[in-house]
């Protein structure tokens, strides 16, 4: 067995063993685990039942691992997306009209035209055709929109009167658990305790007990149906298919997963330097991607947490292997993760929001027609509601600004075509 997993994963050429791969695996999935309580409330917001988003979580994680440990080799952790499935939930569904069984159909079809991309010599041309700046942009973008979802589902902030938002009550049981765990999760993430956002997610919620926002008495209720919640495979709907909204959301969607994927996979495979795998890792979040929408969830992404399994010692796909394999067990705990509540996670919201705002540092403030469309990306996804307008504006924008100031060379002509597109929809807007 040993000499099998050390000829099909080259452990030996790694420099690693099966227990430190199997002991990276186990922090990365401490590490993660939060997602299925965290992705499961955001989709809820779509309107899907909670138990299918549940079970959607768990699968594509699973089948993500799977994925990247036998095709990929890295250990790379395929889990849905933060940000990404805010764009799910509250830009395809609730902004653009889709219902959440139509916004699945999106992501597999989004999914599909990733792994063309990913399998073909498009991955390299868009990576060249999108500047850093715009790249940059939107993980800043997503950041702040991940912070401000956090803030409003701890009643930090709310609508206000005379102003767009307001600070909540202190005297509200929800914004005072918030706080107290918002302060708790800070202080265990800075000191770098393992596990600290699953150990947040616990404390969060014994915290809201306290406050009287927990009936234990749902612990004895009934459990998942577990028949009808894996009814969420195959719910795909594409009634909407030849629709202009559909197509813009498909559209808006395999931007963000190829940009960000592409940013996400290079930069981890350079942190083990192993930049040879990066083709093959890719490819298996491709499909992966592709597999979520069947299996009932937002799509996976190379997460930003594999680097601590890779500071654990992990470099190959048995790591990645390890964690998915944890992941189904956590199946047995759903009727725990159904009584979480908003206050446990709002602040794993805020804090992984700000660990994307740090890509500012990134932008070149001296050239403004860079930095200024990818403020206005940074701006204009939080404060729109709308991923898809935001990187919609700052795309356009980018080639007008180099047009107008004589540097239109600067401009690759895959990225005319993408404003281009990006115009052509607000058009059909106007006229719709």
């Amino acid at each position: 067995m040993a000499n099998w997993m050390d000829r099909f994963f080259g452990l030996n050429e790694n420099g690693t063993t099966i227990k430190r791969e199997m002991t990276a695996g186990l922090i990365g999935f401490f590490t993660v685990v939060y997602i299925i309580a965290v992705n499961s409330l955001i989709l809820s917001e779509s309107g899907m039942p909670i138990e299918y988003a549940i079970i959607g979580t768990i699968a594509a994680s699973v089948i993500g691992a799977l994925l990247m440990g036998f095709w990929g080799n890295a250990p790379i952790l395929l889990i849905p997306g933060m940000g990404i499935n805010a764009l799910f939930s509250y830009t395809l569904v609730q902004s653009m009209g889709l219902s959440w069984q139509e916004a699945l159909a999106v992501v597999f079809v989004s999914g599909v035209i990733f792994v063309f991309v990913a399998f073909t010599r498009f991955s390299k041309m868009l990576s060249e055709a999108v500047p850093n700046s715009l790249k940059e942009a939107i993980t800043v973008g997503l950041g702040l929109f991940l912070m401000l979802l956090g803030l409003e589902k701890g009643g930090i902030v709310g609508p206000g009167d005379g102003a767009i938002l307001s600070l909540g009550s202190l005297s509200d049981p929800l914004v005072l658990s918030t706080v107290v765990t918002f302060l708790l999760a800070i202080i265990l993430f800075i000191r770098n305790v393992p596990g600290n956002f699953l150990i947040t997610i616990v404390l969060g919620t014994v915290i809201a007990y306290f406050f009287g926002m927990i009936d234990l008495g749902q612990l004895s209720e009934p459990g998942v149906n577990t028949a009808e919640a894996f009814a969420v495979f195959g719910a795909m709907s594409f009634g909407n298919f030849l629709s202009t909204t559909f197509w813009v959301a498909v559209f808006s969607l395999t931007m963000v997963l190829v940009f960000e994927n592409i940013g996400l996979v290079h930069g981890q495979v350079n942190f083990i330097n192993r930049p040879e795998k990066y083709s093959r890792a890719f490819q298996a979040t491709s499909v992966s991607t592709m597999a979520s929408g069947f299996l009932g969830t937002s799509p996976t992404v190379a997460s930003v947490e594999s680097a601590a399994a890779m500071a654990a010692g992990g470099r190959t796909g048995l790591t990645s292997l390890t964690a998915g394999f944890l992941f189904m067990g956590a199946a047995f705990f759903i009727p725990l993760i159904k009584i979480i509540p908003d206050s446990a996670i709002a602040p794993i919201l805020i804090i992984i929001g700000g660990l994307m705002l740090q890509n500012i540092k990134n932008l070149d403030m001296k050239d403004m027609s860079e930095t200024f469309p990818a403020l206005l990306i940074i701006a204009l996804i939080p404060f729109t509601y709308s991923i898809a307008d935001g990187i919609a504006i700052g795309f356009i924008l980018y080639p007008v600004l180099k047009v107008a100031i004589g540097k239109w060379r600067e401009v690759s002509p895959a990225l005319y075509v993408i404003a281009c597109l990006f115009f052509v929809n607000y058009v059909f807007h106007v006229v719709g």
